[in-house]
């Protein structure tokens, strides 16, 4: 018995060939999917290709004489676990969030019990535009499920966010919802894997333990006042997450995030360097593999004021900085046998020749490097692009790509590192 039923909806997008390798992949994990589709999407892929992989009859409008059930928004609705819509374009968006019953798709949304996700795809224009965002608002504020999507080329040949999300990500997401509990508890990455066998193609990291550091810290100059960088926290969580996804156990200590981290990691909160050397010292005796994601503060204030700092009077003000506690340097000193340790460099010049010294500095095994200058490269984007160092001297260039599908790169030379 597949070990739960989903509900396909298929929207008019160019993306909407992707919705194929959904339902391959939901298959492979042991899912139960029928598929409905509007009008529009039929122009883009045949209900027959749906037809053919199901063995269902595809739904497109419940009064089409070839329906074999007459109330089947109804009966659809209440009999599936998930109703997933892949692509999801602007305009189901905008029904779903205005309660729109036109068609067979949205009367189904507003028939539904189940949990919903959507995969929105369309053109950057359509997905930055404030009634879009604000369609998504409300949705997210109804409970609805978002895969956000990606920064890349898109169908119309610009280059912005509004790109599917990668299928297999997208299914993984799914997954991970339905198997969250009753009361929405967030699986564990036992379940996650368990029940998706997809991820990378493989679960090749099985039987490792990432301990990573993601996002930025603060440091406290008086209880109003701190010293901050501008990192949101995704390149970290997308390495986190994919290095769940292919099997790995994984711990994330998180500083200050702009983002959620994923369901399936555990995480452990750490405001200052202070707080986040001490977590990393609490976590390391487990881990396999270090990666240092995290924007950890250079320097904080030496002696941090009790009570707000007062302006009047004052037309400077010196703050004396004490250097912080160089987690990653201190991690790769004192690993243990077998553990891999891995840098990130954001620079803003000489980006290789500083990201080689870091590696040679601290011994590390493997440094993401890259320019922060660069449009689509750096902080609080979801893009990145970058140079991957290996300690035999080996250069791997990575263009423009999503964070998500950057962090796969990533893994795949650790995978390599550590058969090598």
């Amino acid at each position: 018995m597949a070990k739960y039923r989903i509900g396909l909806g298929v929207t008019g997008g160019i993306a909407a060939y992707k919705a194929v390798e959904v339902l391959r992949l939901l298959q492979k994990a042991d899912c139960d999917v029928s598929v409905a589709m509007t009008r529009h999407a039929t122009e883009f892929v045949q209900p027959l290709t749906f037809r053919a992989l199901t063995d269902k009859h595809v739904i497109v409008d419940d009064y089409d004489p070839e329906n074999p059930d007459p109330i089947a928004h109804i009966n659809f609705s209440q009999e599936i676990d998930l109703l997933l819509i892949v692509p999801a374009t602007a305009n189901i968006i905008g029904k779903f969030a205005n309660g729109v019953a036109d068609d067979f798709l949205s009367s189904t949304y507003l028939a539904t019990t189940a949990k919903v996700m959507v995969a929105p795809a369309m053109n950057t224009t359509m997905w930055e535009q404030p009634a879009t965002q604000r369609n998504v608002t409300q949705l997210k504020a109804d409970g609805v499920h978002f895969v956000e999507p990606v920064a890349g080329e898109l169908a119309c040949k610009t280059v912005g966010t509004g790109k599917l999300e990668d299928v297999e990500n997208i299914v993984k997401q799914a997954i991970s919802l339905l198997v969250q509990g009753p009361k929405s508890k967030a699986p564990s990455q036992e379940q996650v894997v368990e029940t998706l066998d997809i991820g990378h193609g493989t679960l090749d990291l099985k039987g490792e333990h990432f301990l990573i550091t993601v996002g930025g810290t603060r440091e406290a100059i008086d209880p109003v006042r701190f010293i901050s960088n501008h990192s949101s926290g995704k390149m970290g969580f997308a390495v986190a997450e994919a290095a769940a996804v292919r099997g790995a156990k994984v711990t994330v200590v998180a500083g200050v995030t702009t983002v959620d981290p994923p369901a399936n990691v555990k995480v452990i909160r750490a405001v200052s360097a202070e707080d986040m050397h001490a977590a990393v010292k609490a976590e390391i005796a487990n881990a396999t593999v270090f990666v240092g994601a995290a924007a950890v503060a250079d320097y904080a204030p030496a002696n941090a004021a009790d009570a707000k700092i007062k302006k009047d009077g004052r037309d400077v003000m010196t703050l004396e900085l004490k250097k912080t506690p160089d987690i990653l340097s201190e991690v790769s000193k004192n690993r243990h046998d077998g553990m891999l340790v891995v840098g990130f460099a954001a620079e803003t010049n000489d980006v290789v020749g500083y990201a080689r010294s870091k590696m040679e500095k601290k011994g590390l095994d493997l440094v993401v490097a890259n320019d922060i200058t660069k449009a689509g490269a750096g902080f609080n984007t979801d893009t990145n692009i970058a140079t991957i160092l290996t300690r035999s001297g080996g250069e791997i260039e990575l263009p423009l790509m999503s964070k998500r599908e950057m962090a796969d790169r990533i893994l795949d030379e650790i995978v390599r590192l550590r058969k090598g």
